[in-house]
């Protein structure tokens, strides 16, 4: 009996750890920005489970490391901003653990049969 008590609190805590790990997993920052125009850019935030993260801070930053610029994403979790002259990069921060960056050449123009539904204008 003793024996089948130790195989089971094994399994319990390996069930929980399994669990406990996907949780952690489910909820990681994912960024994409785009240009609006020549001068513009729309960021987006959210979770990889596709949760909106409303009041998540953003950050430009210079390649130097000064900070350019810093918002706070919106409702529709995006957040705008005008386009530094200087190199720079989008850090994307959630807390501890959990930021994600954009680098200036990832930032482009989307096609335009693949543009996503938060850069299209109503």
């Amino acid at each position: 009996m003793f024996r089948t008590e130790r195989l089971t609190v094994r399994w319990l805590l390996a069930l929980g750890l399994a669990l406990g790990s996907a949780m952690v997993l489910a909820h990681e920052p994912v960024a994409r920005c785009f240009l609006l125009d020549e001068s513009t850019v729309r960021c987006r935030g959210a979770s990889n489970d596709g949760d909106e993260m409303q009041g998540s801070r953003m950050e430009v930053i210079a390649l130097d490391g000064v900070p350019l610029l810093e918002g706070k994403l919106g409702v529709d979790s995006t957040w705008t901003f005008k386009k530094p002259a200087q190199p720079f990069y989008v850090l994307f921060d959630t807390g501890p653990g959990l930021q994600v960056t954009v680098e200036q050449e990832e930032i482009t123009v989307p096609p335009r049969s693949r543009k996503p539904r938060w850069m299209r204008t109503p």
